[in-house]
C-alpha cells in the first residue's frame, strides 16, 4: 500500500501566531504555511499524510536536502508503513497540494468549502489549476510578504514602502474578487464563487486560503474592501477540514517523529560523502548555532546563497531574528527564557558568537566545507566554500557519474519538447542560440528524471518565402536544369540575395508567388529545388548541433501541412469555428484576456503559424501521445501559445490531470546598447560566429597559461580544451539565470 509521509529540513516550521495576536508584523514561518497547506490538500482530497522519521546521523535524504533548500517540507512515497525510505515526489506546500489532489482516491470527496462533490483527481488539474498556483507563488504572496517588510521599516514612504505594497496586495485581491465575483468571474470561469477553478476544490484553493488566512490579520482592513475574498476565505477557514489541518499542524503531528532536543550533540553530517553544499552549510551553521545559544538549538539558520559572488558563495540570515527573539523572551540578561547572554548587545554580537562556533568546528586545523567567513551589515554571516571540499566531490562525481533518481512508474510519461526551430535557408543566429541551449537542458533533465522525451526541431520548411528561392535559385544556377550539382557556399547571403530580388523585380515576384502554388501543388521541380535547399541548411545546422553536443529530431512545418483541413473541419463541425469579414476562419478564446483570435486559416485560404501550430498540437497530443508538450521560444510568443492551448482545452484535446501544455520563455540576446545583438554593419551575428570567437578567446588565455606552465595542459591539448572551455561559457551564460 503506498504511504505518503511529510519529511521537514533541519528545523521544523514554527508554529502560526495565536489568533489573538495583536501584533501588525507577526508572519508564520515559510516551512508552517507550506505544512498547512499539505494538511488541508492532505484533509481536503482524503489523502492521509504521516510525519517521516527524521534521518538519523549516519542518514542523507534526498527529501531532506531538498528540505533544506526550499526551506519547507516535501513529500516522500513508499511503500512502507512509516515513510522510511520514500522517494520524494514534490516539495513546498504548493507542489505537495497539487500532488494530492492528483492521486485522491476518492470521486466523491467533499469540498472543505462546502461545495459539491470532486470529480477525482484528474477532474481538480488543469492548466488553469496552475495559472492560479504560479499567481500565488509570484504575486500574492510576494505582495503580502513586501507587506510585511514595510511594516518593519522605519519609513513607509516611497517605491517599497507601505503605499506601493499596498497597491500590490490590492492589485492582487481585485484579481481573485474578479474570479470569485458571481456576476464578473463565475468561480473562475467554471462554478461557484466559492472555487478559483471548476465548481469544487482544487490546489489553488489550497494555496490561496492558506496565504489569506496567515496574513489576514495584517490586511483586515483591506481584506473587508472585497466582499468575494472575503466570503470565499471565510467559508474556508471555517469548514472543518480547514480547521482540522491547523489543529494538526499546530499539534505536531506532522513534524519529525524523532526530532532531536535542544542540547543535543552537534550532527554528524559526512562530508566525504554529502555533496549537497547547501545542505552542508545550513548543518554546519545548525550545529553553531546549537552550541552558542543551547536554549535556541532549533532556530533555522536560514542559509541561502549569496546574491553576488562579491560576497561569498552562502550566506546565514539568522542572527538579526535570533536576537530579536532572545531579547523578547529575556528583556535582559537573565530574564524569561535565556535572556541576553553576556556580550550580546546586537545582532552583530550574535554573529559573532556563531562564526567563533563555525571557526571552532574544524578537522586537521580548517573545517572542512566552509573556508572563510564574514559578518555585513546588521549581521548578515557570508562564507566561501573549501575549494577543497568541491575538488574532492567534483572528482568523485567524474568517477561515479550522478546516481539516477527511480520516480514511482506511474510518473515515467511521454514529453516532448518543441526547440531550437531554426528557418531553411538561412544561417542559424545567436537568436537560435538560447531556444536551443535550454530546450537541450529541459530535455536531459527530464531524461535523467527516467521520462521519454521526444526531442522536436519545428524547423521553418514551408511558407510563402520558398517561392522566391525556388525562383532565385532557377536563374542564378541555370546548371540545376541540366542537372549539375548547385554549390551554395552561404545560406544568409542567398536569402538575401534573393528577397532583394523579390523587393525590387515585379516579374520576378509574380514568378515567385507561382512557384508557391506549384510547390503545395506536388510540383516535381519545385519539391526537388525545395529539398535541396532543406538539405543544405540540414548540414549547416547539423555542424552547428554537433558543437554543442545537441540532439533533435527533425520535424518542420511542412509534416503538417496535410493536416490542417482536418483540424480546421473538427472546430467547424464542434461549432468553435467563426468566419470573419473577408472569408478568414478564425477561433475566438471565450472569456479570456485575448483581443484577437486564432486564425486557422487566412482570407486567400492560405494557412499561417496559428495553422500549423494547431495541427501539430494535435498531432502530438494523439499520435505521438505526448502527456507533457514544452515550446521553448522567446517570450513574444508567450501570448501564441497561451492561445494554441487555450484552442485545446475548448476543443477537448486536452484531457485535465492527463496532459500538460507548458510554454519557456526567454529574453532576447542583447548588446551593449540593450538592443537586439547584431554586427558593427547591422547585420544579425551567425551563431557559427559567435562559437567561433568563443573558441578563439579560450585559445588565446590557456596559449598564455602554457607558456606561463599554469595551464595543466600540453600544447597539443590546447583547441580541444578551448572548444570544451568555450562552448562551455556559451551554454552556461545562458543557464545561470533563473527565468523571471
Amino acid at each position: 500500500m503506498v504511504k505518503y509521509a511529510i519529511a521537514h529540513a533541519s528545523s521544523a516550521p514554527s508554529s502560526a501566531p495565536s489568533s489573538d495576536s495583536s501584533s501588525s508584523t507577526s508572519s508564520p514561518s515559510k516551512g508552517y504555511a507550506a505544512t498547512l497547506k499539505a494538511a488541508y490538500a492532505s484533509a481536503l482530497f482524503d489523502v492521509p499524510l504521516t510525519a517521516a522519521p527524521a534521518p538519523t546521523a549516519t542518514q542523507s535524504s534526498g527529501a531532506a536536502a531538498a528540505g533544506s533548500f526550499l526551506h519547507g517540507p516535501a513529500l516522500l512515497v513508499s511503500s512502507d508503513g512509516d515513510g522510511s525510505g520514500g522517494r520524494d515526489v514534490a516539495f513546498g506546500g504548493n507542489g505537495i497540494a497539487k500532488f494530492l489532489s492528483l492521486v485522491s482516491p476518492s470521486p466523491g470527496a467533499t469540498s472543505g468549502s462546502g461545495g459539491s462533490g470532486s470529480k477525482g483527481g484528474s477532474g481538480r488539474y488543469g492548466p488553469r489549476v496552475d495559472e492560479w498556483l504560479e499567481f500565488e507563488r509570484t504575486v500574492l504572496r510576494p505582495s503580502l510578504s513586501s507587506s510585511l517588510s514595510s511594516s518593519l521599516s522605519s519609513t513607509s514612504e516611497g517605491k517599497g514602502g507601505e503605499g506601493g505594497s499596498t497597491k500590490k496586495i490590492a492589485a492582487a485581491l481585485t484579481k481573485l474578487d474578479d474570479a470569485l465575483s458571481p456576476t464578473t468571474g463565475g468561480g473562475g470561469k467554471g462554478g461557484g464563487t466559492l472555487h478559483l477553478v471548476g465548481n469544487s476544490d482544487t490546489a489553488a484553493d489550497v494555496a490561496i486560503v492558506v496565504t489569506l488566512f496567515l496574513a489576514s490579520q495584517r490586511i483586515a482592513d483591506l481584506l473587508n474592501q472585497y466582499d468575494s475574498v472575503k466570503r470565499y476565505v471565510a467559508a474556508h477557514v471555517t469548514s472543518p477540514k480547514f480547521l482540522a489541518a491547523v489543529t494538526t499542524v499546530d499539534s505536531g503531528i506532522l513534524l519529525p517523529t524523532s526530532s532531536s532536543t535542544k542540547g543535543a550533540a552537534a550532527t554528524q553530517l559526512d562530508y566525504q560523502t554529502e555533496s549537497s553544499q547547501i545542505k552542508a552549510v545550513t548543518t554546519i551553521f545548525t550545529d553553531a548555532i546549537a552550541q552558542a545559544f543551547p536554549d535556541y538549538a532549533n532556530v533555522d539558520p536560514v542559509v541561502q546563497k549569496c546574491s553576488s559572488s562579491k560576497f561569498g558563495d552562502y550566506q546565514c540570515n539568522a542572527a538579526m531574528r535570533l536576537f530579536g527573539t532572545m531579547k523578547k523572551d529575556g528583556g535582559k540578561k537573565g530574564g524569561g527564557k535565556g535572556g541576553l547572554p553576556d556580550g550580546i548587545t546586537s545582532p552583530q554580537d550574535v554573529a559573532s558568537a556563531i562564526v567563533s562556533e563555525v571557526e571552532n568546528q574544524t578537522t586537521n586545523g580548517h573545517n572542512p566545507v566552509i573556508d572563510s567567513l564574514g559578518i555585513n551589515g546588521p549581521g548578515f554571516i557570508t562564507c566561501k566554500i573549501q575549494s577543497s571540499y568541491l575538488d574532492h566531490h567534483l572528482n568523485l562525481l567524474l568517477q561515479k557519474g550522478i546516481p539516477k533518481p527511480s520516480p514511482p512508474s506511474s510518473t515515467h510519461v511521454q514529453c516532448l519538447v518543441d526547440f531550437s526551430s531554426p528557418n531553411i535557408a538561412k544561417e542559424m543566429h545567436v537568436g537560435h542560440l538560447r531556444s536551443t541551449i535550454i530546450g537541450e537542458s529541459v530535455c536531459r533533465i527530464l531524461e535523467f528524471a527516467g521520462h521519454d522525451v521526444a526531442r522536436i526541431n519545428h524547423v521553418g520548411d514551408w511558407g510563402t518565402q520558398f517561392g522566391m528561392l525556388i525562383q532565385y535559385l532557377r536563374e542564378e544556377y541555370p546548371q540545376f536544369a541540366k542537372g549539375e550539382e548547385v554549390n551554395i557556399t552561404d545560406l544568409t547571403v542567398f536569402y538575401k540575395n534573393a528577397k532583394k530580388r523579390f523587393d525590387d523585380d515585379e516579374v520576378f515576384k509574380d514568378r515567385s508567388r507561382l512557384n508557391v502554388v506549384a510547390l503545395q501543388a506536388g510540383d516535381e521541380e519545385c519539391r526537388t529545388i525545395w529539398k535541396i535547399l532543406c538539405d543544405i541548411s540540414r548540414k549547416e545546422f547539423d555542424k552547428v548541433y554537433e558543437r554543442l553536443d545537441v540532439t533533435v529530431t527533425e520535424c518542420g512545418e511542412s509534416f503538417y501541412n496535410d493536416k490542417i483541413a482536418p483540424v480546421i473541419e473538427e472546430f467547424s463541425t464542434k461549432g468553435l469555428l467563426s468566419v470573419e469579414e473577408g472569408g478568414a476562419k478564425c477561433v475566438w478564446i471565450p472569456d479570456s484576456k485575448f483581443s484577437i483570435p486564432l486564425m486557422v486559416q487566412k482570407s486567400d485560404g492560405g494557412y499561417g503559424y496559428d495553422s500549423t501550430d494547431m495541427a501539430a498540437l494535435k498531432y502530438r497530443l494523439f499520435d505521438v501521445g505526448a502527456k507533457r508538450t514544452i515550446y521553448i521560444t522567446d517570450y513574444s510568443q508567450a501570448d501564441h501559445f497561451k492561445m494554441c492551448f487555450a484552442a485545446a482545452e475548448l476543443i477537448g484535446w486536452v484531457e485535465p490531470g492527463v496532459h500538460r501544455l507548458e510554454h519557456i520563455g526567454f529574453g532576447t540576446v542583447q548588446g551593449e546598447d540593450g538592443k537586439r545583438f547584431k554586427t558593427r554593419s547591422g547585420e544579425t551575428v551567425r551563431l557559427v560566429d559567435l562559437l567561433d570567437e568563443a573558441v578563439r578567446r579560450q585559445e588565446e588565455g590557456l596559449a598564455e597559461r602554457i607558456e606561463a606552465n599554469t595551464a595543466g595542459i600540453t600544447r597539443d591539448m590546447l583547441h580541444e580544451t578551448a572548444c570544451a572551455l568555450g562552448y562551455g561559457a556559451v551554454k552556461y551564460f545562458d543557464l545561470r539565470r533563473n527565468p523571471t
